[in-house]
C-alpha cells in the first residue's frame, strides 16, 4: 500500500493534533517517568522535534536526493539514534518549552503545520541524513509523533488511541524495515499471536 501527498499530509498533522492533545493532558505532571532517561517534559521536548526540524528543514533546501525512502532514513541515522546527544536534545527541548510546555507544543504546532500547504511533496530538504524529498522525509514525522506521543499517553496512564491515517502509515514504515532486515518473519509471528518478541526486538 503507498500513500499519495495528500494521505502524509494528512497524517502528519492528524498526528501533530493528537500530540498537542496528550499534552495538553499533562498538567502539573512533568517530572514523570516519560521515557528511559527522559522524564515527561523531555519526552514533549524530543517529540515537539518532530514538528521543528520540518521547519528548519524546509528553510534549508537540499541540491539532490542523498536518501531516497523513509526506511532508508532510519537506517542511515542508527548510529546517530543511539547516541546520549539525542538524550541530551530532548532534556534541551523540553526546559525549552518554557513554564507552560503544553501551550508552547500548541503553539509550534500552529506555526509549522501551515507550511506544508501549497507544497507537492517534492521539495527537496536537507535532513540530518542528507538530501531528502519532503514527500518521503515528512512519513519519519508522523512516525515520531505517533510513537513518542504513544509513549506519553502510556506515562500518562491514558489509552493510545492514535489517530487511524498516522497509525497507519507508522505501520507501513515498520513493515518497510521489518521486510529490509529480514525481521518480517518474527513480526508477523507475534502479530498474529503465534509466538513473542525477542527481549529487546526493534526494527529501529
Amino acid at each position: 500500500m503507498g500513500f499519495s501527498w495528500d494521505d502524509s499530509r494528512r497524517a502528519f498533522k492528524d498526528a501533530a493534533h493528537w500530540f498537542v492533545g496528550v499534552t495538553a493532558l499533562v498538567g502539573d505532571r512533568w517530572d514523570l517517568p516519560g521515557l528511559g532517561e527522559w522524564d515527561v517534559r523531555a519526552l514533549v521536548g524530543h517529540t515537539s522535534r518532530s514538528l521543528l526540524t520540518v521547519e528548519m528543514y524546509l528553510a534549508r533546501p537540499a541540491a539532490a536526493v542523498d536518501i531516497p525512502s523513509a526506511a532508508d532514513y532510519y537506517r542511515a541515522t542508527r548510529a546517530v539514534a543511539a547516541s546520549p546527544a539525542v538524550t541530551d536534545r530532548g532534556r534541551q527541548a523540553g526546559a525549552a518549552l518554557g513554564p507552560e510546555p503544553a501551550v508552547a507544543v500548541a503553539e509550534i504546532a500552529t506555526r509549522v503545520l501551515p507550511l506544508l500547504d501549497g507544497r507537492d511533496g517534492t521539495e527537496l530538504v536537507t535532513t540530518i541524513a542528507g538530501g531528502m524529498r519532503l514527500a518521503e522525509y515528512l512519513p519519519t514525522r508522523t512516525f515520531e509523533l505517533t510513537v513518542h506521543t504513544a509513549d506519553l499517553a502510556t506515562a500518562l496512564e491514558v489509552a493510545p488511541e492514535l489517530p487511524e491515517t498516522a497509525g497507519a502509515q507508522a505501520l507501513h514504515l515498520v513493515t518497510n524495515l521489518a521486510v529490509g532486515d529480514g525481521l518480517a518473519g518474527l513480526l508477523l509471528l507475534a502479530a498474529t499471536g503465534r509466538r513473542g518478541l525477542p527481549s529487546g526486538f526493534s526494527v529501529l
